[in-house]
């Protein structure tokens, strides 16, 4: 396999490539921990810089409100966080989380503490796109729990990292760029006027 810095650039997430044992060495290469087996990824463009991107991101409490089945994150240190997340028939996973690398205003790696509910491991990166923005790539590399049963009940309930990661950098992009998440539900308000 050639070497990872040989590999020409481009803004497709390993997770489609077409070589998936190759995907998951590279992704290994790059998450730098190597917690999980199952390879996601998505990369969105969202036209704020790079700089404002990061800092959001890297305050991990935030997540919560862009990631759907995120019920929330603890941040314990500038290393450490624990994450609650909602599972398929209504249970709750949480594990910690480690930064394993970071460079500021350009990539955030990470990888769950031994003992997690769910291995994962994975990277965010911040890249740099003119006149457009900032490409946001996420890549993780996973565990399911139960194997294969697990990953196929997980996308039956719309729980599967999967489809999660495509959606989470949707909303993302949504609350960057316009300052709200765009949702068909109904708010607390608008509840209370159909009850009345």
């Amino acid at each position: 396999m050639p070497d990872i810095a040989d590999r020409p650039y481009d803004d497709a997430p390993l997770s489609a490539s077409k070589d998936s044992d190759a995907a998951v060495r590279i992704a290994t290469h790059e998450a730098i921990e190597d917690r999980g087996d199952s390879l996601t990824g998505w990369a969105v463009t969202i036209n704020r810089p790079a700089a404002d991107l990061y800092a959001w991101w890297r305050d991990f409490s935030n997540l919560a409100d862009v990631m759907e089945n995120v019920d929330r994150v603890d941040v314990i240190d500038d290393r450490r966080s624990h994450w609650v997340v909602k599972a398929p028939g209504g249970t709750l996973v949480e594990w910690d989380a480690l930064v394993t690398e970071e460079e500021e205003g350009r990539l955030i790696a990470w990888a769950s503490a031994e003992g997690a509910d769910i291995a994962n491991s994975g990277r965010v990166t911040f890249r740099d796109a003119g006149a457009r923005g900032t490409v946001v790539t996420a890549t993780i590399l996973y565990d399911p729990p139960a194997g294969v049963i697990g990953k196929l009940v997980a996308k039956l309930f719309q729980r599967e990292p999967n489809i999660q990661v495509r959606r989470d950098l949707t909303r993302f992009k949504q609350l960057m760029e316009t300052g709200e998440v765009a949702t068909n539900a109904m708010n607390r308000e608008q509840h209370e006027e159909q009850a009345a």
